[in-house]
């Protein structure tokens, strides 16, 4: 199974589940994960959610491998499907347990939930530029909100990758864990949020949402309309290579 739900009382943990892969979005991935969240925002009895990932890795983001093969046929599915931005669509509360890499689409994944937690071992990076693919989940949204504009452009220019206390220090996430206790922690903040009763929590997400779109709605508008014009596939698998190999060396510093 590419995603793994277990239940603790009204939270709902999800988990990625391609540890092979660092979790990259392949297409069954993608449309699992989708389904799952889909069917934890429709539950009455969920009342939050943990998302995470099997370690190594958080999610690498598009399986680019698969994305450099198939071309446009790959993007289609989240036409249907597109389990990064359902995430900043939950009506239920959604808390980001980071436990390792996150990069690119895995990482405007995570940006769609409420708040983030990441282990010591979580290293964050936005490499959408480099691959030749423009973001179109969110990025360019949401991002500005958590670690202001001149350092999301910093992050989405540069595709430099940044460790668990720099995401901490510039607010991308709101707390660092020592690895083995970061489920466990992340379950304890979601069951925190579970006790509110229902209706007023559904409330307080509504009027935060409500309270950011004024930004977010424009800026979603503009990220998608021109990353369909300008995005290219033709050569992911090369740049592939080369950036993985690139983050690969920036994470053993």
């Amino acid at each position: 199974m590419t995603v793994l739900g277990d239940d603790v009382g009204a939270v709902r943990v999800l988990t990625m589940n391609r540890p092979d892969a660092r979790n990259a979005l392949n297409s069954e991935l993608i449309e699992a994960l989708y389904v799952a969240l889909c069917e934890a925002d429709a539950d009455p009895s969920v009342r939050a959610v943990v998302l995470t990932g099997v370690d190594p890795a958080f999610c690498a983001g598009v399986d680019l491998k698969q994305a450099q093969r198939e071309g446009p046929a790959y993007f289609e599915r989240y036409q249907t499907h597109n389990c990064i931005t359902r995430v900043g669509e939950m009506a239920t509360p959604i808390v980001g347990a980071i436990n390792g890499p996150v990069f690119t689409g895995g990482l405007e994944m995570a940006l769609g939930c409420d708040f983030l937690i990441a282990s010591e071992r979580a290293v964050f990076a936005d490499t959408h530029a480099r691959v030749g693919i423009l973001p179109g989940g969110g990025m360019t949204a949401r991002l500005p909100q958590l670690v202001g504009a001149a350092m999301a452009r910093r992050l989405s220019m540069t595709g430099e990758v940044i460790d668990a206390a720099r995401a901490l220090q510039i607010g991308l996430v709101t707390e660092v864990v020592a690895h083995e206790g970061l489920l466990d922690r992340a379950v304890e903040l979601a069951g925190q949020i579970a006790e509110v009763p229902a209706p007023i929590m559904a409330g307080l997400k509504q009027i935060y949402v409500s309270g950011a779109a004024a930004v977010t709605d424009p800026a979603l508008a503009a990220e998608q309309a021109i990353s369909g014009a300008l995005s290219d596939t033709s050569d992911l698998g090369a740049r592939y290579a080369e950036i993985s190999e690139r983050n690969r060396r920036q994470i053993r510093r």
